[in-house]
């Protein structure tokens, strides 16, 4: 049965069709979008523990839910890179059964407490949506109902469904090198179909950027732990603290039997604009200051605001990590925290809710301005900055207006600690390990359309093959990689499989 034929079966469930007449479109439409909670201003910036979002209740859910249309084409669904079920999870919800409804998520989506935290569904299943399509209303809150079936299960364990059990051992071993995002994805579907699957982590802590990228007030731990338990529960072995291409090699797995490696390593490596000064003391990469203080004891974060106290800090880019820095720096006690882009605020291409929030928490937005040279003071640490001021031109591939340098328009701004989030390169140290590996001028693994390598029992996907992108699509990499390896060792797609 084809993903269409599924959703076109459900939909057609005598109690769907009951539900879709006790509330005629009409009156569903006039509905407004429910908001999300919100932990208060001052309580959220006194912590790094506190989530942010405070997701929502049984009422709330069930409000949303009601403003789905249970469209007989949904493309929200066409929008999901890991193709959940949307209307009929959402239809479960509406009916108040929610851990069915997270029963229709985990077909296809190992992280959905995760996802419904992270994913930018504005512009993903929600951009699909029939109300921003057609109605030009606010989106159903997909994100948020997904999120709230996710912490339901968590929160009422006496409710829960077991995992249905994996099939049947087939005797396959298969690697995963990451336990991302990607690397999670791909070894659940594997472990489902029967494979034994062992995820080789370099870190001490299993869960990749979620663990290390992501700070506790968006993502708490606790969520990623209980995520990683449905791994274990299907029986995956996860060994951490090795580096595959360093401690242990491809060619070794290979020689103990594994019949199929999945890459997953990320793109670790973070880029710097290579202007003068910028090797000071006090200028970081995003991903080294998150890491450090994701890893941080309280005590330790206690001496850090001490050290932040009265500081101005600036932060370099407007993606997801960069607002992630921003708001931590205002979490330590910095009297001033901006955020420097050579776009404008519309081009910002971290979530919508991000930015807002950042904005809520006290951030400062300097954009159309470009570092172009950082001075010290007389100890060589960071003291100012100078910035080009810019304007925007043509639109560049991306399909972003390009920035131009206005000339002669520099102005320079004193600042204590500098944190650049400009990208991140691929993780070099699996392809550097095989050169026969096909990779791209920038260090990613070339696939093709089934994520597979040049290396034919080799396979990878997320940001080794994308660069730096969203957990959705790397989850969605995954998948798509479990499908075709099975297909590939065994002849058989079984349903569920990303097709």
């Amino acid at each position: 049965m084809t993903r269409e034929e599924l959703i076109k079966e459900r939909r057609a469930q005598p109690w769907r069709a009951e539900l879709r007449k006790a509330s005629p479109n009409k009156e569903r439409i006039t509905a407004p979008r429910t908001p999300m909670p919100t932990l208060g201003l001052e309580e959220r910036l006194s912590s790094f523990h506190h989530e942010v979002a405070l997701g929502y209740t049984a009422e709330l859910a069930m409000e949303e839910a009601r403003r789905c249309l249970d469209c007989p084409s949904p493309g929200c669904v066409s929008g999901c890179p890991v193709g959940i079920h949307i209307p009929s999870f959402i239809k479960l919800i509406e009916r108040g059964e929610f851990v069915d409804a997270l029963g229709i998520i985990r077909e296809t989506s190992s992280l959905p407490a995760v996802c419904g935290r992270v994913c930018p569904q504005e512009k993903q299943c929600e951009s699909q949506c029939i109300y921003t399509l057609s109605l030009k209303k606010p989106a159903v809150s997909i994100g948020n109902l997904e999120r709230f079936v996710a912490d339901y299960e968590r929160l009422h364990p006496e409710e829960a469904k077991p995992l249905a059990p994996p099939m049947p051992p087939n005797g396959l071993r298969v690697a995963v090198i990451g336990s991302g995002p990607a690397g999670i994805s791909f070894a659940t579907d594997m472990a489902k179909w029967g494979y034994e699957v062992t995820v080789y982590e370099g870190a001490e802590e299993l869960g990749g950027v979620l663990r290390y990228g992501i700070p506790e007030f968006v993502l708490p731990n606790s969520i990623i732990e209980h995520e990683l338990a449905k791994l274990r529960q299907l029986g995956v072995h996860l060994v951490t603290s090795t580096y595959v291409g360093q401690d242990v090699t491809v060619q070794q797995l290979q020689e103990e039997g594994f019949a199929g490696i999945f890459v997953a390593t990320g793109a670790g490596v973070p880029n710097f604009m290579h202007v003068p000064g910028e090797d000071l003391k006090g200028i970081h990469s995003a991903s080294d200051y998150l890491a450090r203080l994701n890893m941080m004891s309280p005590e330790e974060i206690d001496e850090e605001k001490l050290r932040y106290a009265g500081k101005r800090v600036a932060i370099i880019g407007a993606g997801n990590t960069a607002i992630d820095a921003v708001r931590s720096a205002l979490r330590l006690g910095a009297a001033e925290v901006m955020i420097v882009y050579r776009r404008s605020r519309e081009e910002m291409p971290a979530r919508a809710e991000e930015l807002h929030h950042a904005e809520e928490e006290g951030t400062r937005f300097l954009t159309l301005h470009n570092p172009i040279a950082y001075l010290a003071d007389a100890s060589g640490h960071v003291r100012s900055m100078r910035l080009q001021q810019m304007q925007l031109g043509e639109p560049d591939a991306s399909g972003r207006r390009s920035p131009q340098p206005i000339e002669g328009a520099i102005v320079e701004l004193e600042v204590d600690e500098v944190i650049v989030s400009i990208g991140y390169s691929a993780s070099p140290l699996v392809p550097q390990s095989l050169p026969e590996l096909s990779v791209s001028r920038s260090g990613t693994i070339v696939v093709d359309e089934e994520q597979r390598s040049s290396i034919p029992t080799i396979y990878a996907g997320g940001d080794i093959v994308r660069g730096p992108a969203t957990v959705i699509l790397a989850m969605g990499d995954g998948r798509r990689a479990a499908t075709a390896m099975h297909r590939s060792l065994t002849g058989r797609t079984e349903l569920g499989a990303l097709v």
